[in-house]
């Protein structure tokens, strides 16, 4: 036998002194006082997480408890233009203070730390996993559900999300087209591998609602997230409708005005009911 030199990564001996993998997970801000955290993911971009998240955080608000949105996605950030936030983000010499909404929700976003909010990123991606951990380590936050909006697909800043921010579950979201129910398979598949809960899945723009009879449309045909859900013995949580007033709501800012009670069992699964 060899002399131990306390590498084990490179030993394949089973001794005393063999060390367990170290976690990657990161320590909040020492002054961040955080309930629970969820991550709001889509296999592919463009399906609506970024409205499911601003959604999700404002229905939890509306029911009395403190929200937050961490916007993961770096290169494409929304959430400050959905609730009208355009001033940058301050700091108290230590740590950076997310902005506030005028509802109280929290928020931290790239866009909030650009001279010009649309001014591209242009940065590699462990520049940007960089920037997300510190979304996490050097914000204060005082919520108690921080959703985390995360990029589309399942890259490196994804998997840098998953490892290094403990999160207490993730809620899929998904489009109605068939295409898309593959993808979901692979966000399902990347959770499982994580070991991270999942909630459940969204559908959004499932439908268009006759504005004269009520009646369902379904523009994209049936949607197979359904069928998806069943496979892994996951619930769908929501179907969410094609809604010109909520589109309108979102352009001008005004994302805390909207009405629908889509998302209430989404809620209702965040809060453990």
């Amino acid at each position: 036998m060899s002399e131990c030199t306390h590498d084990c990564s490179t030993c394949g001996e089973s001794c005393q002194e063999r060390q367990e993998p170290q976690s990657l997970l990161k320590e909040a801000h020492s002054d961040s006082h955080i309930g629970k955290v969820y991550g709001i993911v889509s296999g592919k971009g463009g399906v609506g997480k970024s409205m499911v998240t601003s959604q999700l955080a404002v229905t939890m608000q509306r029911r009395g408890f403190r929200a937050g949105i961490l916007d993961a996605d770096i290169t494409g950030p929304s959430i400050p233009k959905a609730f009208g936030i355009h001033e940058r983000a301050e700091s108290d010499g230590q740590a950076l203070l997310p902005a506030v909404t005028k509802t109280g929700i929290e928020i931290m976003s790239t866009n909030l730390l650009l001279e010009h909010e649309t001014d591209p990123v242009i940065w590699r991606g462990p520049v940007i996993s960089g920037v997300v951990q510190q979304f996490w380590t050097d914000v204060i936050w005082n919520v108690d559900y921080l959703f985390v909006d995360m990029p589309p697909g399942t890259g490196d800043v994804s998997l840098s999300v998953f490892q290094s921010i403990p999160l207490d579950g993730i809620i899929i979201v998904a489009s109605p087209q068939e295409l898309v129910g593959m993808v979901v398979e692979k966000a399902v598949k990347m959770a499982e591998m994580m070991e991270v809960p999942i909630l459940g899945l969204v559908e959004n723009m499932s439908y268009v609602a006759c504005p004269d009879c009520g009646k369902k449309i379904y523009l994209f045909g049936e949607g197979k997230t359904a069928q998806a859900a069943a496979r892994h013995n996951l619930k769908l949580l929501a179907q969410m409708p094609i809604d010109p007033a909520l589109a309108a709501l979102t352009d001008a800012g005004s994302i805390e005005d909207f009405q629908g009670d889509w998302l209430n069992a989404a809620a209702n699964a965040v809060e453990g009911k």
